[in-house]
């Protein structure tokens, strides 16, 4: 006979909690603090590139948030708000972010604007003025998440 089992009961080891749905997403402020910032050259570039972007979106979202009222704004929402966010995160400045958040606004401004003969794009509807306020809103939400350089928008800071 052999003798007597130490009969303990175990404990599971403890789980990492799991990220939140946004964590998952967008990743973690440290996780965004620790990328690398690309070159200023090619940042440069994508700062115009967004500017475009930013009119693009404007302009498209303009007819497609009256062409299918409800879902329409939420499609243009989310479009306006990927791209204020893809620039944040491709430069890693909020600059990145302000570019496209520029050029929405310059094209929302000659959107606005009715023609000589009377015709209006944007008409002052609910659904025009919703896109009008929460696309505002998401550029600002955007161009004011934490990045990888100091302060000043779109100046690298002290390496960390």
């Amino acid at each position: 006979m052999s003798g007597p089992t130490d009969i303990t009961p175990t404990r599971p080891e403890p789980r990492a909690p799991r990220p939140s749905l946004t964590a998952a997403v967008l990743g973690t402020r440290a996780q965004r603090l620790a990328e690398p910032q690309p070159p200023r050259a090619a940042r440069i570039a994508v700062y115009v590139l967004f500017f475009a972007l930013g009119v693009a979106v404007s302009v498209c979202g303009a007819f497609v948030q009256a062409l299918w009222p409800p879902v329409g704004v939420l499609l243009t929402l989310a479009a306006t708000g990927a791209t204020f966010y893809a620039g944040l995160r491709i430069t890693g400045t909020r600059l990145g972010a302000a570019f496209p958040a520029a050029g929405w606004f310059l094209a929302m401004l000659v959107v606005m604007v009715p023609r000589p003969k009377g015709d209006n794009v944007l008409w002052s509807n609910a659904t025009s003025l919703a896109w009008l306020f929460a696309g505002s809103v998401l550029g600002v939400i955007c161009a004011t998440l934490p990045t990888r350089t100091s302060w000043f928008p779109g100046v690298p800071g002290p390496p960390r």
